[in-house]
């Protein structure tokens, strides 16, 4: 599988990453998910300390360890559990950022962490202070790059002017056109890449049977998105070309994109996915097609 440098780090990433927070807890469902991956040519794993309370970064770090050195693993940080392990509060600061990167080093088995990211971020965090922790670790050789997972213009513009960010994980698909507003420019303009999280739309782009929510999905109403996949279909499926392929490569067409992370609970899941992306791109055309039928979604004032 083709991979693409992760902004101005020395990581090169596949094209298709594996959103490993759908793994469950069953370590040999997970293992057999992640062997699939691998064999797919897939060498970009995303996981978090939230996941499971820590256990999807140890099922992913079980699973790799043979192939550590070939693979990037890309985990979070920021989200911090309460005393009643239930419910999290987001703590950004330095002193946190800095322990939960040495738990996270516990728990995947490694003395390095290839991709560290903020998981989330508000305008009103100590954001001097948590780029600070970001670059002491980097410096330490703790981590090798870092970025952030937000989807917030006024963050990820406070990121792009003080910090060295590698990458933003953003929220990405057809139905979520959000980023184009002003994000990918910006981002492109500073060589920083974008790895697109939900480029299926929570499934529904997937070509599976469509599950489309009842209260629709963001500026979407349930009848615009059944009629939005029909024209789609007659559009575009005369080329040959599945939803899922029009899906992952629409998010990839994208220059700043270096990877679409999808996550998967099956080896079928992931072949499916691999062979999406290894399809061919997007003729011009055809993006002009998709961006036509869909809507420019936008985002909420000063979020």
């Amino acid at each position: 599988m083709e991979k693409n440098r992760l902004g101005n780090s020395d990581l090169y990433v596949s094209k298709l990453g594996l959103g490993c927070m759908s793994l469950g807890t069953d370590p040999e469902k997970a293992r057999a998910v992640i062997e699939a991956a691998l064999e797919a040519g897939i060498n970009y794993f995303d996981t978090a300390d939230l996941y499971d309370h820590g256990v999807n970064e140890k099922l992913v770090a079980e699973a790799l360890k043979p192939v550590r050195g070939e693979v990037v693993i890309a985990t979070k940080a920021g989200n911090r559990w309460n005393e009643d392990g239930k419910t999290w509060r987001w703590d950004a600061s330095k002193a946190y950022i800095k322990e939960a990167a040495k738990q996270s080093l516990k728990r995947l088995g490694t003395d390095y962490i290839d991709l560290y990211q903020l998981h989330g971020g508000t305008i009103e965090d100590p954001i001097d202070e948590t780029i600070e922790a970001f670059e002491e670790l980097k410096a330490e050789g703790i981590i090798r790059a870092y970025g952030i997972s937000s989807i917030r213009p006024n963050v990820i513009r406070e990121y792009v002017k003080k910090s060295s960010i590698a990458s933003v994980m953003m929220q990405y698909s057809l139905l979520d056109r959000r980023p184009e507003e002003t994000i990918t420019t910006l981002l492109g303009e500073n060589g920083i890449s974008i790895v697109a999280r939900g480029p299926v739309a929570k499934g529904i782009l997937s070509g599976l049977p469509e599950k489309i929510p009842a209260d629709g999905y963001l500026d979407y109403r349930h009848e615009e998105i059944a009629t939005l996949l029909e024209k789609i279909k007659n559009t575009l499926f005369t080329g040959g070309r599945t939803m899922l392929e029009l899906a992952l490569q629409y998010d990839l067409a994208c220059p700043p994109v270096a990877a679409v992370v999808a996550g998967a609970s099956s080896p079928d899941q992931v072949r499916a996915n691999a062979k999406a992306v290894n399809a061919a791109p997007l003729t011009p055309e055809e993006r002009r097609l998709l961006r036509e039928l869909t809507k420019q979604n936008r985002y909420e004032a000063h979020r």
